[in-house]
């Protein structure tokens, strides 16, 4: 699941370019890889070439698909990594309900023409940003593959509610439970929903056609300054778009088109592995989700994996029958493989005693967590998870995206309209950087406070034994709702999370309070945390 969804994350789109396969018989790949080095005219990157490769097992026929360049060995990580395979075949999965882009939304004029804004990126994010802001009357365009929603997506239902989109929700559970060991499981109190793929593609298309955004299905080459003070989008088949501003949401490897930060923490990985079955001797409630279920179920009598590989079962039953079970890795330094999360699925399942009869999908989730933010100084915008707006220690993104983008269409629409009026936009750009007030918006210091806090809890739950995530989720769950809930939905303040962090040290056993305190002075994120805090 790629966005707020299926396990503790939600999950960003990357609307990537995808080579497709006829079959994919085996899972087994190999990936080769050279590099080069390429010096576009808007920035510097060194840049890598990928080419992976999927054979058969018989070896009668196999594919190649070959990506395109990479900003860095980060851009590639978050783009999939060793796990790209799998998340080209999930992005490239048929949705005949889902409209075309192409079919609604009029074509953008090749030309002269200038737009005000060009949004790049076709996610929720994408289209929620652009239909925001051709509704404040810019003209917009918007630039991607013409690709639909594919993963399964999770919220909580009163915050899909206010955003006004709980008629995408298709199936609403009235509580989670969260189990974590054989102890009495925990109820959350909280109604989860399953949100409609299709329902919400449309809706937010709708927005867009309404609001007169223009389409062109195309990947992005590169973004080049013109010396007129407007942004040359250029794309394929020697295609460039025009326009005064350019605002990156085509999901987190957008390397090749913004510029990140030197130094900042390592981008870590959240991977699931998820299926949509009908089963028999179903042990779950069909009227709660199973938000984690953390148990050892096989009690050790197999070969287990879990010790170096903590993993959960999340599970939406729709019915007494017809499941969706997903293997999570909230986070790990290097992505779990999907391979294994899928034997230890199947494993799990075996050992409970579930049958399954028959298999509706399956789904392979990529989310990348952490990493450094953008750098704010550069002209070009970015939102969603391209302006690392993914949860640090969750996963989530979506919520906070579309809650966001009215605000931020504000904001971009204000800097515009202007500079227009004051006939300034030339010597605005050269004097100064005019795109300065859209990236306080997305990331004023209070936001940069949060992040590093949530950087720290990753960097944590990175070190976390099985025993250590039952422990942590133990006493996460004890703190008050409002705690735990706004932790979950980025809501807390920086001042909340401090007051957070204490109620936690208070109510934890004194192996966690041990760990905590080791964390916070000897690990990078605890540095920079406190430093993050102290600035002004």
């Amino acid at each position: 699941m790629i966005m707020e969804c299926v396990g503790l994350g939600g999950r960003n789109f990357a609307a990537m370019s995808v080579s497709t396969c006829a079959t994919w018989r085996s899972r087994r790949t190999s990936l080769m890889r050279t590099t080069k080095t390429v010096l576009p005219a808007h920035h510097h990157h060194r840049f890598i070439s990928f080419k992976v490769r999927a054979s058969t097992g018989a070896g009668s026929d196999s594919c190649v698909a070959v990506k395109e360049d990479f900003a860095d060995e980060e851009d590639y990580i978050k783009a999939g990594g060793s796990e790209l395979l799998f998340v080209q075949m999930q992005q490239n999965k048929e949705m005949d309900k889902q409209s075309k882009l192409a079919d609604k939304l009029p074509p953008i004029s090749i030309g002269d023409n200038v737009l005000d804004l060009v949004v790049i990126g076709c996610g929720p994010a994408g289209l929620a940003l652009a239909a925001e802001s051709a509704k404040l009357g810019l003209t917009v365009g918007l630039i991607g593959p013409d690709l639909p929603f594919t993963n399964n997506y999770g919220v909580w239902e009163d915050e899909f509610k206010d955003l006004g989109l709980e008629m995408c929700i298709e199936h609403v559970w009235r509580d989670t439970i969260v189990y974590l060991d054989d102890d009495k499981p925990i109820m959350i109190g909280r109604a989860y929903g399953r949100v409609s793929r299709h329902l919400l593609h449309e809706e937010l298309l709708r927005r867009c056609v309404e609001s007169g955004v223009m389409y062109l299905c195309s990947k992005v080459e590169t973004i080049i300054e013109g010396t007129n003070g407007h942004s040359l989008v250029a794309c394929e088949h020697n295609r460039v778009v025009h326009c005064r501003l350019v605002t990156v949401a085509s999901g987190a490897a957008s390397g090749k088109l913004l510029q990140y930060e030197v130094g900042g923490p390592r981008v870590s990985v959240q991977t699931a592995y998820g299926v949509e079955v009908e089963v028999e001797n179903n042990p779950y409630d069909p009227s709660l989700m199973v938000f984690m279920d953390y148990r050892d179920h096989a009690k050790q009598e197999v070969p287990c994996l879990e010790a170096p590989y903590p993993t959960f079962l999340y599970a939406m039953p729709m019915s007494s029958t017809r499941v969706f079970f997903e293997e999570t890795c909230l986070a790990s330094k290097d992505a779990m493989p999907f391979d294994l999360l899928k034997n230890k699925l199947m494993s799990r399942l075996e050992t409970m005693g579930i049958r399954i009869s028959k298999v509706y999908e399956e789904e392979w989730s990529y989310i990348p967590v952490g990493g450094s933010l953008p750098n704010t100084e550069q002209k070009n915008l970015a939102f969603g998870a391209a302006a690392s707006m993914v949860h640090p220690a969750t996963g989530y993104s979506v919520v906070r995206s579309l809650s966001e983008a009215p605000n931020y269409a504000s904001v971009i629409a204000n800097i515009l309209k202007r500079d227009t009026s004051k006939g300034m936009l030339t010597s605005l750009r050269n004097n100064g950087n005019i795109s300065m007030q859209a990236w306080n918006t997305l990331w004023p210091q209070e936001r940069k406070r949060q992040r590093a806090f949530f950087l720290f809890g990753l960097a944590l739950i990175l070190q976390l034994d099985i025993e250590g995530i039952r422990t942590f989720f133990n006493t996460f769950f004890r703190l008050p709702s409002w705690m735990w809930q706004g932790f979950l939905g980025s809501s807390l303040s920086s001042a909340d999370l401090v007051l957070f962090a204490f109620y936690m040290f208070v109510i934890a056993p004194n192996d966690l309070r041990m760990c905590l305190v080791r964390h916070l002075l000897s690990d990078p994120t605890g540095a920079t945390m406190i430093r993050t805090y102290l600035t002004i």
